[in-house]
Formats: structure tokens, C-alpha cells, sequence
């Protein structure tokens, strides 16, 4: 009886630990891809000498504090409205709804958006577009903030994983490219020590 007892306590720490594991192994994939993009002459923003002496981007450790499940509450009858981007022109974008998330006992809400572009292609037909800023801008990451995708969930329920979040391609190259503006109401006043951070090889 004991023995059985023993393994009926110790499940749950193992399923614990093989999520942990799982959702550490998804952000490794993301990297991977990450890496990989940048490192393909055909798809890689960079440049130059930065393409040249680019060999993988910096990452914050992987920390599944900041893999946060987040109340969805869609916005309905949305207008369509122009997004400022970083070249003073906008981008049809609008909003779907509201997340909101709980890190270390404090609340926070975020607005995801549609872009009215790419949703007319079937592969992202459910891609929602979630652009933020936080404290860590222009110390470890990238002063104009970070990107961070993801896709429709069935019900109310979102995971947003920070540990995928990455840069703008204007952090890279600011001249060939177009990149949307993060809006007032994205940014947090914490700091989200996640995904891709920056450095001067990048300047």
C-alpha cells in the first residue's frame, strides 16, 4: 500500500516536470528557427558585415514564469484602423480582444490585433499579431519593443510565452524595412526577461 501511495504522489511531479520539459523543448524550437532565418541569405534581414559575423542571437534563459495563461476577451464589432509603423505610413490592423495575465501576483492586459493584410492569406487566417513594450527596452532588448505571434484559441483561454518573443526587423536594418509601432497601451511597466535580447553587433 505504501508503495502505491509513494507512486500516487510522485505522478504528479513527473507530468509536472515532463510539461516543463515539453513547453523548454517548443522554445528551443523557436530559437532554432530563429537562428536559422537569420543565418538564410534569402530571409535574414542583416546586412553586410552584421550578416557576415552574425552566428545566433542572444536569448534570455528560458524561464516558464513568463509562459503566461491569459483571459481572452474579444473585441467585438472592431473598426479597422491604420497602425503607425517605423516609417511614418501606417498598416491595416484591427484589434481582436484583450488578454489578460497575472505575473508574479500582479495584473496585466494586452491588446492582440489582426493584421487586415495577412489574414487574406489561408495560412494566417488565425494569426493574431501581439506587439509590447516593457522595462527592458533599450538596455537588454530592443528600444522599440518586441513582437511575440499567435494563433486563435478555441475557447477564452491564451498562452502567451515571452520566451518566444522576438525583435522587429528594423532592430536589424531600419532602411528595408516597415515595421509596426508597438501602441501606448502595450506597454508594461515590468520588465519581461524573455526571448531575444540585443546587442551592438546588431547597431
Amino acid at each position: 500500500m505504501k508503495n502505491y501511495l509513494f507512486i500516487f504522489l510522485l505522478f504528479p511531479i513527473i507530468s509536472f516536470a515532463q510539461k516543463a520539459s515539453k513547453e523548454k523543448l517548443e522554445v528551443e524550437k523557436f530559437q532554432k528557427a530563429l537562428n536559422k532565418e537569420y543565418l538564410d541569405p534569402k530571409e535574414t534581414p542583416l546586412r553586410g558585415d552584421h550578416f557576415t559575423n552574425f552566428k545566433a542571437h542572444p536569448f534570455f534563459p528560458v524561464d516558464l514564469k513568463y509562459r503566461v495563461t491569459a483571459k481572452l476577451l474579444k473585441t467585438e464589432n472592431a473598426e479597422p484602423f491604420g497602425l503607425p509603423t517605423s516609417s511614418g505610413k501606417t498598416k491595416p490592423y484591427r484589434e481582436y480582444g484583450k488578454a489578460t495575465f497575472t505575473l508574479e501576483g500582479k495584473s496585466y492586459t494586452l491588446t492582440l490585433y489582426q493584421s487586415l493584410d495577412l489574414i487574406k492569406q489561408a495560412k494566417y487566417r488565425n494569426y493574431l499579431f501581439l506587439p509590447f513594450r516593457d522595462l527592458t527596452n533599450e538596455k537588454e532588448t530592443y528600444g522599440g519593443g518586441k513582437y511575440l505571434d499567435l494563433t486563435i484559441p478555441k475557447g477564452n483561454l491564451i498562452v502567451l510565452d515571452f520566451n518566444k518573443s522576438y525583435h522587429p526587423y528594423c532592430a536589424y536594418n531600419a532602411y528595408d524595412y516597415n515595421c509596426p509601432v508597438v501602441p501606448e497601451e502595450n506597454r508594461l511597466p515590468v520588465e519581461i526577461r524573455a526571448g531575444v535580447m540585443y546587442e551592438d553587433i546588431y547597431h
